[in-house]
């Protein structure tokens, strides 16, 4: 009988490059030693020690949602599966939703309404600017909505939802309830969840937390975990099922084989978030970006955000007229060894600023790497003006956490 032959393949180590590459793009970001040392670790998934770890997370979890709620869990999979998760636990068949979209993340949420039989209403918000509450209110006075989907910072376009928490409140006044995706700013700016009236917020692991991809968090209020045992219907997704997810969170019993290594990852970045707390994790966060969206200004580029209403945590840079902004990210790669994003249309290139990326020396090894690599594309700029103003923006902190790493 004949046998299918072994394929003849490579290791990792004639794949990876011999020095990696500085990740500065939208995610993944760097993550520190003790994170990459967690994620090395595998024990067994229903023994005393996870359940010590898991407890854990779950406090530290709540810390950073800033919520009182019991009912934090993890998710097997990427931040849209924490969104896939929320999504199909608190929207029934043939309810209302009303989603929020500032562009491609906020849409995937009014996606996944609709694919689990939601009635969705799209609220589109103009290119570059925030939803506005009055825009929300009128059709929150229309509609009787069950569910509002809204991102906190739309990571396609570096667009930054700044009356989030008036719109949350808006929506708990109007019986609605709030499901948040905070994939790429919890724990880089205020996010209060009990405060705000929000009932369901998600993240992922691998942007503000700066921990691996693939695991990631969300934390569902009182209040919408009592529609979740109220629901007359079964829903479809077995392993997003926050019903049985929460025997293993919060029963210490068997829902399915949990990520050890992945949630001992996470362990370790909560903690890291804790022991800075999030006061002076916001502060660094907020003085690392506007230093760098200076610099970028200062060597005569275009942000294509409007500052008040732009993120701090993945900033969107307009490419010059006639430069590709993929030869210039090819470059960085190449060349300087750092990498950062595309777009997902508008000519732009993305920086990202979560974690730690938000640290001194990487800013201006990646605020080099950019301006050379586009003066090697043939833009013209003023590259020494650029990290004169970056280092003057850094050197007015006096919070040593900036130049930290761990």
């Amino acid at each position: 009988m004949e046998m299918f032959q072994p394929p003849s393949v490579v290791s990792l180590d004639h794949i990876l490059p011999q020095e990696p590459l500085l990740m500065m793009g939208a995610g993944p970001v760097p993550i520190p030693h003790k994170v990459a040392y967690a994620n090395s670790i595998v024990i067994n998934h229903l023994g005393e020690t996870m359940n010590k770890v898991i407890e854990q997370v779950k406090e530290m979890g709540a810390y950073v949602f800033q919520t009182s709620s019991k009912h934090v869990l993890g998710v097997a999979g990427p931040g849209s599966a924490a969104m896939e998760m929320a999504i199909c636990n608190l929207v029934a068949p043939d309810s209302r939703v009303l989603s929020i979209c500032n562009g491609y993340f906020s849409r995937r949420m009014a996606e996944m309404a609709t694919r689990v039989g939601g009635k969705v209403t799209v609220l589109d918000i103009a290119d570059n600017l925030a939803a506005e509450p009055a825009q929300v209110e009128q059709l929150l006075k229309e509609g009787n909505f069950q569910t509002l989907t809204i991102v906190q910072g739309e990571t396609s376009n570096t667009v930054f939802n700044r009356h989030l928490e008036a719109i949350a409140r808006l929506a708990h006044s109007y019986g609605c309830m709030v499901i948040v995706d905070a994939v790429c700013t919890l724990s880089t700016m205020p996010l209060e969840m009990d405060r705000w009236k929000v009932d369901a917020v998600i993240t992922g692991g691998q942007k503000g937390l700066a921990s691996i991809p693939g695991v990631s968090l969300l934390a569902f209020s009182e209040h919408a975990w009592k529609r979740i045992e109220a629901r007359s219907h079964t829903i479809a997704h077995w392993c997003l099922d926050a019903l049985l997810a929460d025997k293993f969170w919060n029963q210490k019993s068997y829902h399915y084989t949990a990520p050890v290594s992945g949630i001992l990852a996470l362990h370790e970045a909560l903690r890291l978030v804790c022991e800075e707390t999030l006061p002076r994790r916001f502060a660094r966060h907020a003085l690392c970006s506007r230093a760098l969206q200076r610099g970028i200004e200062a060597m005569g580029l275009r942000l294509l955000v409007s500052e008040d209403v732009r993120l701090n945590s993945v900033v969107g840079i307009t490419v010059p007229e006639g430069i590709s902004g993929d030869a210039v990210r090819t470059h960085m790669s190449r060349v300087h060894r750092v990498e950062i994003s595309g777009s997902f249309g508008p000519n732009i290139v993305r920086i990202g600023q979560m974690g730690e990326q938000s640290r001194a020396h990487n800013l201006f090894r990646t605020l080099h790497a950019f301006g050379s690599s586009l003066q090697f594309a043939g833009a013209s700029l003023d590259l020494p003006a650029g990290i004169a103003e970056l280092e003057k923006g850094l050197s007015n902190q006096s919070d040593p956490t900036v130049a930290e790493s761990r």
